[in-house]
């Protein structure tokens, strides 16, 4: 019998290994130059320790091949979207599904068949792509956070909640009229990776059925916020993650996920539906989009790796471990004398850039100079999310309106690194909180209107 003072190392061991390059200093300038100062322009074999995205990017296991070298691929009907149909079927609950291949698909597909122009989607936080295609609808996306997420350093345990005072205050005002739906996503990944209680999400669900608003649910990280709950929030202790989830998902009208996180896959996303009506809009859409009903853009060897990843998520073993390795990166990074937001989540840290670098403005955008020193000393990717993500520029691309926070996401993939990797990742941004003046701020050369932090283009101040 192990003490409980002993941790306990992940639940599986690793068979199947991918060498990883390691850039010289001046090969990653190079290459940071040629890729326009954007993380997102640069090439795979150019990064030592990606942690720029846990969308996609996670391993799969043994008995996920196995399952896909059974995948049907026939047309319509295939016996793996019913293997894939059932399970998600047994968690969600909901009696309609619809497969997609990811979860942008599958928000495009809902909105342009719930939403309509001029309305309104309020949400505890829209991510990028979330926030895009409620606009591509026609309607307006608003942000109602909780208060306790504007102290970065608190150690509130829900900060990923709503704002329930300003969502009843919207529903019972002029705007009331307008809001066609509510989207709570778990966890807020556009807040640090923090959680939502049970608790807002049963409050939620009684103020938007008193209103006869539509509740869903963005449940790309839905296992991971059910380990939070049971870790967090009192009265959940004695059940297991699947069952957190499933009361979760009985909670909402409907779902949207992408299961490109915790479907531990590399492509996949679900839409979950009660209404018979709303099912029938987005069913004819996705046919007319994605693919037919039974398979929605995906081969029968992703719905059958699908199947099993929805089983091996909710695996408290797993989850435990994953949470683990997540806690003792951000112990890491604070020991080594650079913040982030408090307390930790799961799927990401998220590195206070503006904290770090006070000599920079927000103009100078110091969440994407942190990340572009990560790269530089030590070949990581990794994601602003600070004024070049969230603020508002003029038609110059000169910043108008800054971003509430300037911070660098730090994504870790499912099933990928090990600790040496987080030692190594630490220890680059220690170097760097010694020395933090010396890091310049940037300017944008070009910039797309719509997601600009995917493809714009910057270049080091001088």
């Amino acid at each position: 019998m192990l003490s409980h003072d002993i941790p306990l190392p992940p639940p599986y061991r690793i068979r199947v290994v991918e060498p990883i390059p390691f850039l010289s200093p001046r090969e990653r300038r190079e290459a940071i130059a040629a890729a326009g100062y954007n993380p997102f322009n640069l090439r795979a074999d150019q990064i030592t320790v990606d942690l720029l995205s846990d969308s996609g990017t996670g391993a799969t296991s043994s008995a996920q091949e196995a399952a896909a070298a059974v995948g049907d691929e026939s047309y319509a009907g295939a016996r793996s979207w019913f293997r894939f149909r059932d399970e998600a079927a047994d968690l969600t609950g909901y009696p309609h599904l619809l497969p997609v291949h990811q979860g942008r698909a599958g928000e495009r597909v809902l909105f342009s068949s719930l939403l309509r122009p001029g309305q309104i989607c309020v949400s505890n936080t829209h991510f990028d792509t979330t926030h895009a295609n409620v606009e591509l609808a026609g309607a307006e996306p608003r942000d109602l956070p909780c208060p306790e997420a504007a102290d970065l350093d608190s150690a509130e345990p829900f900060k990923g909640n709503i704002d329930l005072a300003a969502l009843e205050q919207t529903l019972a005002g002029p705007d009331g009229p307008r809001v066609g739906l509510v989207l709570l996503t778990i966890t807020n990944n556009g807040l640090g990776a923090q959680p939502v209680s049970m608790a807002n999400l049963t409050a939620v669900q009684a103020i938007c059925r008193r209103f006869g608003v539509p509740f869903f649910l963005d449940a790309a990280r839905f296992a991971e916020n059910a380990w939070l709950v049971r870790e967090r929030e009192d009265g959940y202790q004695e059940l297991t993650p699947r069952e957190i989830a499933t009361r979760a998902f009985q909670l909402a009208d409907g779902c949207v996920i992408s299961l490109k996180k915790d479907g531990l896959t590399a492509i996949g996303g679900l839409i979950g539906l009660r209404d018979d009506d709303l099912f029938a809009r987005c069913e004819a859409n996705l046919i007319a989009t994605e693919g037919f009903s039974t398979y929605g853009g995906l081969s029968g060897r992703d719905l059958e790796r699908l199947a099993q990843g929805l089983r091996e998520v909710v695996d408290p073993a797993y989850l435990a471990a994953r949470a683990g390795q997540t806690a003792r990166f951000a112990r890491m990074i604070n020991d080594a004398g650079v913040d982030t937001i408090q307390p930790a989540g799961i799927h990401a840290l998220y590195l206070n850039a503006g904290r770090l670098l006070p000599h920079l403005s927000p103009a100078e955008f110091p969440g994407h100079s942190l990340g572009c020193q990560l790269y530089l000393d030590g070949g990581i990717r990794s994601a602003e999310l600070g004024s070049l993500y969230l603020g508002t520029l003029d038609a110059g691309n000169r910043l108008v309106s800054p971003a509430p926070f300037e911070l660098v996401r730090l994504a870790i993939p499912r099933r990928v690194y090990t600790e040496e990797h987080f030692l190594y990742a630490a220890a680059v941004l220690g170097a760097i909180a010694k020395d933090p003046e010396r890091i310049r701020g940037y300017r944008i050369v070009s910039a797309p209107p719509v997601l600009r932090h995917f493809k714009v283009r910057l270049a080091p101040l001088e």
